[in-house]
């Protein structure tokens, strides 16, 4: 009777699984199909002179343009260069971030001083300030490093040290009563606690450095995919602006699905 129940019980599971496979395969179908429709009318949309493929192109000339642009090697130089950027300025701004917010859980003192500065600081337009930043620490890969960090050290700041601020307080007063100093509980409960938060903020700096990277190259440099989107719109090459912006978004996305293999590997460790 055990036994009939187990295999029953199994076989059930088994079905609910296949059941969350069949879903996933079908909303990556569905992504799929939706993305290919919608380059699909848009080309028809372009031949058939429904809109002005001036201001729009379509996806077989932009695509062309990208075979040349792999052809000649161009396109390796502008993403290896708008990559590195990015590399730099998305590393850099999460673990400076990383490293003020436990500043400032470490001293309260500082954290009251410096609250309405990094209020101040979050509410701002960062990319408003890339000019600024730009003229101070030089213009080249170092100012368009730094706008990508300032873009994205605020945000993880604030996450991170609400994180922190969120831990059990239980378990910080049992750590204190077995004696543990703040190195201890640091360690031992305040950064496994926010791991979660952190991966949060990795995601959501791709974007942000994604963002100052371009705002930098736009304004200082001569190579780049924001120097192809700037000069594209300059000569009314609306093929090498949308190509740009593709390409802009595959980085984004496969960025984006490495930290997600990350957190899910986090999440399997933590289970």
């Amino acid at each position: 009777m055990s036994m009939s129940n187990n295999n029953k019980v199994s076989y059930e599971h088994q079905q609910y699984i296949q059941r969350l496979q069949r879903r996933k395969r079908n909303i990556k179908i569905t992504q799929v199909a939706v993305f290919v429709v919608a380059l699909a009318l848009w080309e028809i949309a372009a031949r058939l002179n429904w809109v002005d493929t001036f201001l729009t192109s379509y996806p077989s000339e932009i695509w062309n343009l990208f075979v040349n642009y792999i052809s000649n090697g161009s396109l390796f130089h502008h993403v290896g260069i708008s990559l590195m950027e990015n590399i730099f300025g998305f590393t850099l701004g999460t673990l400076l971030g990383i490293l003020i917010a436990i500043l400032l859980w470490w001293s309260e003192f500082i954290s009251k001083v410096l609250d309405p500065y990094l209020v101040v600081l979050n509410s701002l337009p960062k990319t408003a300030l890339a000019p600024i930043i730009i003229l101070w620490v030089g213009a080249g890969y170092t100012g368009i490093i730094a706008t990508a960090i300032a873009v994205s050290i605020v945000v993880t700041i604030m996450n991170v040290y609400n994180s922190f601020k969120e831990v059990d307080e239980d378990k910080i007063k049992m750590l204190k009563t077995f004696g543990a100093n703040k190195v201890q509980i640091l360690k031992k409960v305040i950064l496994p606690a926010s791991v979660p938060s952190m991966i949060s903020s990795l995601k959501i700096n791709i974007g942000l450095s994604w963002v100052g990277v371009i705002v930098g190259e736009f304004l200082v440099s001569k190579a780049g995919i924001g120097y192809l989107i700037m000069y594209g719109g300059q000569v009314f090459r609306l093929d090498l602006v949308m190509m740009s912006v593709f390409i802009l978004a595959i980085l984004a996305a496969v960025m984006y699905q490495g930290v997600a293999i990350i957190e899910n590997k986090f999440m399997k460790w933590r289970q």
